[in-house]
Parts: C-alpha cells; sequence; structure tokens
C-alpha cells in the first residue's frame, strides 16, 4: 500500500515551517531583524523561536548576517535555490498553459515570441478553434517595429540604444499605419510603454488586429512578449471588448512574469 501523503490543504500544515517562512519573508521584504522585539511582534513569532529560526537559517546559509549594519539578509544558500529552480522553469513551457488559457478566454490566437536584433522570433503560438486562427508558426520571425510583441519590447529600450539599433536600418512600411520614421516610432514606443500594452487595428496586416504585453523575467528584464491576435473589429479602442482584451492579456503576462521569479508587481502596488 502506498503510504505516500501529499499535502493540499491548510491542515497539513507544519507552523514551524510556516513561522521560518514568515521570517524569511520578512528578512525578504527588507526588514533586517537588527531588533528582535520588534521583529517578533512584527512576524507574530515569540521571540525565543524568532532567535532559534535566525539561528537556524543563518546556519543553513538561507540568511547570512550583516556585521557591520547589524541584522540578516538573504543568504547564497536560497539564492542558489531560487537559480535551481528559475532554470527549471524554462519560459516557452511556463507560458504555454498560460496561452492556451488566454486563448479559451478571449477565443482568439496567443502567441509568444522574443526579439533578436530588428526581428521577433516565435516560440510559442495557441489557437482557438476558428477559421480565423493565426497561422504564424514557431520560428517565424518578422520585423519588431512593425509588430505588436516587437514594439512592446522596443519600448524598452532607450531611446540611444533605439537609435543604435536603427541608425542604418530603414523602416519598411507593411500598411499606411506602420510607423517609417525613427522619430515616429518612437512616440509609438512611448505610448505603448505608458500603456503597457502594444495595440493594432490592422497596423502589421491589413483585417488583422493585435495586443501585446511585455514578459519580465526575475532580474526585472522584458524577456519576451505575449500577444493576442484576431479580427480587426474585435480590437476597436474604446469598446468593452477591447478593454476585457487589455485585461485578460495583462493578466496573463504578469502570471509568466511572475512563474519567473519577477515581483515588480508588488513593487509598483507598494
Amino acid at each position: 500500500m502506498n503510504t505516500d501523503i501529499q499535502p493540499k490543504s491548510p491542515g497539513y500544515s507544519v507552523q514551524p515551517v510556516v513561522r521560518a517562512l514568515t521570517v524569511l519573508r520578512y528578512i525578504a521584504a527588507g526588514n533586517r531583524c537588527r531588533k528582535i522585539s520588534h521583529a517578533a511582534k512584527a512576524t507574530g513569532v515569540n521571540r525565543t523561536t524568532l532567535i532559534r529560526i535566525l539561528a537556524t537559517l543563518e546556519a543553513e546559509r538561507i540568511i547570512e548576517a550583516l556585521p557591520d549594519e547589524g541584522g540578516y539578509r538573504l543568504g547564497t544558500g536560497l539564492i542558489s535555490l531560487a537559480a535551481e529552480a528559475l532554470n527549471d522553469r524554462g519560459i516557452v513551457p511556463t507560458a504555454r498553459p498560460v496561452l492556451c488559457q488566454l486563448v479559451d478566454q478571449l477565443k482568439l490566437s496567443a502567441h509568444l515570441g522574443v526579439r533578436e536584433g530588428h526581428e521577433i522570433v516565435y516560440l510559442a503560438r495557441e489557437t482557438p478553434v476558428s477559421h480565423l486562427a493565426s497561422t504564424v508558426r514557431e520560428g517565424t520571425r518578422l520585423p519588431a517595429h512593425a509588430t505588436t510583441i516587437g514594439r512592446i519590447l522596443l519600448a524598452e529600450l532607450s531611446r540611444a540604444d533605439l537609435q543604435a539599433l536603427y541608425a542604418d536600418y530603414p523602416l519598411e512600411a507593411y500598411t499606411t499605419k506602420t510607423r517609417t520614421s525613427l522619430a515616429a516610432l518612437v512616440d509609438q514606443l512611448a505610448e505603448d510603454r505608458s500603456r503597457g500594452v502594444s495595440w493594432s487595428v490592422a497596423n502589421f496586416e491589413a483585417e488583422i488586429g493585435s495586443a501585446a504585453a511585455p514578459v519580465y523575467n526575475h532580474r526585472g528584464e522584458a524577456v519576451a512578449a505575449i500577444n493576442v491576435t484576431g479580427h480587426a473589429g474585435i480590437f476597436t479602442e474604446g469598446t468593452e471588448q477591447a478593454a476585457a482584451i487589455e485585461a485578460a492579456l495583462k493578466s496573463a503576462a504578469q502570471q509568466i512574469s511572475e512563474a519567473l521569479g519577477y515581483r515588480g508587481w508588488a513593487a509598483d502596488q507598494m
């Protein structure tokens, strides 16, 4: 008989572990535990227990003492564990189930892409059961300046980096809406960055609408972006449908980013 237990509810919680994690999160938030009585009150952990927890975490290199300043910070042992966890979470396997959820929710095609120089490369695609499903394949390359995934990733670059990237590179027009001058592109990217998504109503391809949001890693770097595509009419701005697309897209990008270790969303809300 299999006696292994797979705990799935709070009833299986081990309180000493819960208290240790509470202390660890307290330190991770920037609290150094310099005053034990204050830290005990803030964490709800008994003073004597807190001292023992700190000693144990330090011995295991999960935290380390700050000899000059006093108190503690996260240690190399924890950083190593985090690095191993992040390495095990490749961006494609992490993003794919979220893209599937996005397709189910919006009934639009969803993609994951990265930027390589002047182009974007599609890494994953999920589509609804529809004759309007995307025909873009994984591995497809498209111009960054004219696509939503490309624009939202270019929006992360500084003005100097953009100028260096496109100094001797022509901005080809794909529709009448495509930005073909660096000045016009810079203005468009500023709007994308401010909004948190890039939006297209037939900007790249006639009758096709699209919107993209960035995906961040644990260092706060925009390492990829996701988008949804469909008939241009669905992306008419100012409608409830467009608002629902934008909200769902941002939520999906946040979900993937957090799975990759990004915590900037919480910082932005503080």
